[in-house]
């Protein structure tokens, strides 16, 4: 990887819906030899794949939350299950190191709903709650 990879990657990260001619124009290159050097980055796995960001907000779901677990048992699986009950709330999760077991991220339209989804996961995990006020970048 080059520094004209890296102008690469940072180029889609800003807007991965450019052309390839559009994007070759950005780092000096012509749009097909950008797109072999994309191919590659894909290959290799650097560029795992393409996304949108979706602004939760406007679609209703103004309460932004980010949920530390502390599990009870061992076995997690019933605590995944729950966790895929709530999939339109659950945006991800992680298995972490440190005070929690998980960190799960989380978007909901009312603090109530909050509320249920915490009732939820209390059965399996103790937990701890932070809500985003304001989201950079």
């Amino acid at each position: 990887m080059d520094s004209t990879d890296q102008l690469i990657l940072d180029e889609l990260a800003r807007h991965s819906r450019m052309t390839m001619k559009e994007l070759g124009e950005k780092v000096h290159l012509t749009g097909q030899a950008t797109a072999a050097r994309v191919l590659k980055l894909e290959e290799a796995g650097i560029i795992e794949g393409y996304t949108i960001r979706i602004s939760r907000e406007k679609l209703g779901y103004s309460v932004h939350a980010f949920v530390t677990a502390m599990m009870h048992e061992p076995k997690h699986q019933k605590f995944f299950d729950e966790l895929e009950s709530w999939q339109d709330h659950v945006s991800r999760y992680f298995k972490t190191s440190g005070e929690g077991c998980y960190l799960i991220e989380c978007h909901f339209p009312t603090h109530h709903d909050l509320d249920s989804f915490l009732n939820g996961i209390s059965e399996f995990a103790s937990y701890k709650v932070a809500i985003a006020i304001q989201q950079y970048g």
